[in-house]
C-alpha cells in the first residue's frame, strides 16, 4: 500500500501534458461529484515512523477551455474523511488513534474551500491555492492548501498533495501507544484523487 501510494504520488507531480497552441475556447463547466480518493495519515513517534491509510469523499466544481483543456476555474472543493477509515497495519494503533481524534464524538475529518487561486505550472498542470477551513475532532482552523491538478486529454483530472498539521493546534493530544511509545506533534496528509468528465 505505502509503495503505492508514493509510486502514484511521483508519478502525478511529475505528469506533462504537451498540448498544441490553441485560440480562445468556450468553458466547459465540471460538476465534481462525490468521488473517492486515497488519503494517508502520517507521523513520528520516540520508536518509529507511522502511517495510516483510508479513503475520503470529494466534491466541487471547475471549469476547463474546450479543445484547450485549460483550466479556468475551481470552486467549491470539499473533502470528508471518516476518521474510521484510516487503517495501520496495528490495531491497537487504530484504536489509539481513535480516541485521540475522539471518533465517539467526531466521526469525520473535513475541508471546505472558501477561496482559491490557480497557478499554470506547464501545460495543463497547475498549483491551486486553496484556502478554506479544515475540522479535526470538533475543532475548525483556517488553512491553506496546495493542490496540484493535472487536466488529462479526456477532460479528467488528477490530484495529489500534502499538508502539514499540529495535533494540539486541533487540541488533539499526541497519543501513547503501549505506554511507552510518544509520538509527535507533527503529522501530514498525503492525499491523491481523480476527477472525471
Amino acid at each position: 500500500m505505502k509503495k503505492t501510494f508514493k509510486i502514484l504520488f511521483v508519478q502525478l507531480l511529475l505528469i506533462v501534458i504537451v498540448v498544441s497552441p490553441t485560440k480562445s475556447f468556450a468553458q466547459i463547466s465540471k460538476v465534481i461529484t462525490a468521488h473517492d480518493g486515497t488519503m494517508k495519515l502520517s507521523g513520528t513517534s520516540t520508536m518509529h515512523d507511522w502511517d495510516m491509510n483510508g479513503v475520503f469523499q470529494v466534491s466541487g466544481n471547475f471549469k476547463v477551455a474546450e479543445g484547450s483543456n485549460k483550466l479556468q476555474s475551481v470552486s467549491g472543493l470539499n473533502f470528508v474523511l471518516p476518521v474510521e477509515n484510516l487503517k495501520s497495519d496495528k490495531k491497537k494503533l487504530d484504536e489509539t488513534a481513535y480516541k485521540a481524534l475522539k471518533t465517539e464524538q467526531y466521526k469525520d475529518i473535513y475541508f471546505k474551500m472558501t477561496s482559491s487561486t490557480i497557478t499554470e505550472l506547464q501545460s495543463n498542470r497547475y498549483k491551486i491555492t486553496a484556502h478554506g477551513n479544515l475540522t479535526i475532532a470538533g475543532v475548525t482552523k483556517p488553512i491553506t492548501m496546495e493542490v496540484f491538478w493535472v487536466v488529462n486529454a479526456d477532460r479528467s483530472v488528477s490530484c495529489a498533495g500534502i499538508q502539514k498539521l499540529k495535533m494540539t493546534d486541533f487540541k488533539v493530544e499526541p497519543p501513547s501507544f503501549l505506554g511507552f511509545m510518544k509520538t509527535g506533534d507533527d503529522i501530514s496528509l498525503d492525499f491523491v484523487f481523480q476527477f472525471k468528465s
